[in-house]
């Protein structure tokens, strides 16, 4: 055979070989286009669009902004909610506590003005119990024998001691005719050493023993003569007005 067609056979199947790694290579490129074509479409979102070239188109940014808002709004809507029902507790509990400030401050302001009150009636109630002295005090009384008198008789009334205006003057007259500073120095007093002294002739330690409380400690003075006289007389006859002679 010559060597010139023994070439051509041998390179025939060479040929085809290499034919056939072309096509394999074409299908290969066209198999790996072909995918990553298919990955690209598969990383579009939904919706968006392709451009010339292939390249896929931007989502609108309004869109976006839209769905964070949404997803924030979500998101923030039980914390809000939780927020409100917060501060309206607080409020509720500051409008609580003011209102039993408020009730405690009238509660005192009661109870301070009910004991004010009290306190008025208190005072109004010794004033009405005070001693009837006390307002004798304020009484002028002359200085002379009728004033004594009257001026004896209210503290002697003041201080629960029976006796009369008549019942004094006629046994003032009968032991000193009016004298407060009258003393007897004859009868058995004087002889004892104690004479009787003043209006009513008192022996200083009867004077002592029956002295009336707020009037002088002088036996000659003529009202504390009489009231301790009148005293005595008291405890001893039963009034002043009992008796008619020395005593």
């Amino acid at each position: 055979m010559p060597k010139n067609t023994l070439n051509r056979r041998l390179s025939r199947p060479l040929e085809k070989f290499s034919a056939l790694n072309k096509q394999h290579k074409i299908a290969i490129a066209g198999v790996s286009t072909l995918g990553a074509a298919a990955i690209a479409l598969s990383a579009i979102p939904g919706g968006a669009t392709t451009v010339a070239g292939g390249t896929p188109a931007a989502k609108p940014v309004a869109a976006e902004q839209t769905q964070t808002r949404d997803l924030h709004a979500t998101l923030s809507s039980p914390l809000t909610s939780d927020k409100v029902k917060l501060d309206a507790i607080e409020a509720k509990q500051k409008a609580a506590s003011k209102q039993k400030a408020a009730d405690a401050a009238k509660k005192a302001a009661a109870e301070r003005k009910a004991a004010e009150s009290r306190s008025a009636k208190k005072a109004a109630d010794r004033s009405a119990k005070r001693p009837q002295m006390e307002t004798v005090a304020a009484k002028t009384y002359k200085n002379n024998l009728d004033g004594w008198i009257r001026q004896s008789l209210d503290i002697m009334h003041a201080k629960g001691i029976p006796g009369s205006y008549h019942g004094l003057h006629k046994n003032i007259m009968r032991e000193s005719s009016g004298n407060p500073r009258a003393i007897n120095g004859w009868d058995i007093n004087a002889i004892n050493g104690v004479p009787s002294k003043g209006l009513l002739q008192v022996i200083p330690p009867t004077f002592a023993t029956y002295h009336v409380k707020g009037t002088s400690n002088d036996i000659y003075d003529p009202v504390a003569n009489i009231t301790a006289a009148a005293n005595y007389a008291a405890h001893r006859y039963g009034s002043i007005d009992n008796v008619n002679s020395a005593y």
